[in-house]
């Protein structure tokens, strides 16, 4: 699961970066797009900021399932030692 958060926050990046490259870009070059720096600086921003929470959601995601995978282990070594115990 935190496989697919973490391709969401590259891809997201990688657009945020190219639209921060495309505010470099001289208006001359960008026939019928907006010529305005500041709105593909914003749009980059955003998307940064998204492929930032995509990734810390993706962080989170992976540090729970290992807290959950070690837990049943633990669980399981537990219940083995209890059973030798009996015997």
């Amino acid at each position: 699961m935190s496989r697919n958060f973490y391709i969401l926050a590259a891809t997201l990046l990688c657009f945020a970066l190219l639209l921060a490259a495309v505010s470099f870009v001289p208006s001359s070059l960008q026939p019928g797009l907006p010529a305005n720096a500041s709105l593909w600086r914003t749009g980059s921003l955003f998307l940064l900021l998204a492929a930032l929470a995509a990734a810390l959601i993706g962080v989170l995601s992976h540090l729970f399932e290992q807290v959950d995978r070690r837990s049943e282990e633990d669980r399981k070594t537990a219940r083995l030692k209890s059973r030798i115990k009996k015997h």
